[in-house]
């Protein structure tokens, strides 16, 4: 690595920031499997577009099917799976964009990292919040039932645990709230850490 020498863009973060009208950020969706964060994290995609926003949405699936598809769901693979993601989300920011993640990312350690990768006020942990319960009655993939039947060996939740955010920017208890205003608050969040005070 000694031999390596990082470029220095002519164009700063700020500069970019500047012409988008709003700060770059990464907003670190988390949560059990159907708890709603792609569903949340396409909606407000979506929103913040049609408000002339920059945003894009790195999605845990997607990412699987292409840069982390070598990754399986071991510890040490889950572990690599967020910190590629960190350093990804981590250089949207840096180019201006709202990068909206959408991982489970179960550990604390893991997402802790993820948030080191860019500078101070940037990541913003949003735990999308929904029992074990209320995610196995949505099973929109059918994953809670094949765990169960012991086909997945490390599912979140079931076989492998989900550490729930200690000090997350946001909470949005999807049990509670409808899609129209979970979308609402977390667009109104993002907006507020983005727009607010530039």
């Amino acid at each position: 690595m000694s031999n390596l020498t990082p470029f220095i863009h002519q164009i700063t973060q700020a500069q970019r920031e500047q012409r988008q009208g709003h700060r770059g950020a990464v907003i670190w969706l988390t949560g059990l499997s159907a708890s709603g964060k792609s569903t949340l994290s396409m909606a407000v995609e979506k929103q913040l577009f049609d408000a002339g926003m920059n945003a894009y949405v790195l999605d845990g699936d997607n990412l699987r099917h292409g840069l982390n598809s070598d990754l399986g769901f071991s510890a040490a693979d889950r572990t690599e799976n967020i910190r590629r993601v960190g350093e990804l989300a981590a250089l949207f920011a840096e180019a201006g964009q709202i990068c909206i993640t959408s991982f489970i990312s179960p550990f604390r350690v893991d997402r802790a990292s993820a948030r080191k990768c860019m500078a101070d006020g940037i990541f913003c942990e949003v735990y999308i919040n929904a029992s074990l319960a209320e995610c196995e009655s949505r099973d929109p993939k059918g994953i809670y039932r094949k765990a169960r039947a012991g086909l997945i060996p490390e599912m979140t939740g079931i076989n492998s645990p989900y550490e729930p955010p200690e000090a997350a920017e946001l909470v949005i208890n999807t049990a509670e709230l409808s899609i129209a205003a979970a979308s609402a608050t977390l667009f109104d969040f993002v907006v507020q850490r983005t727009r607010g005070a530039m």
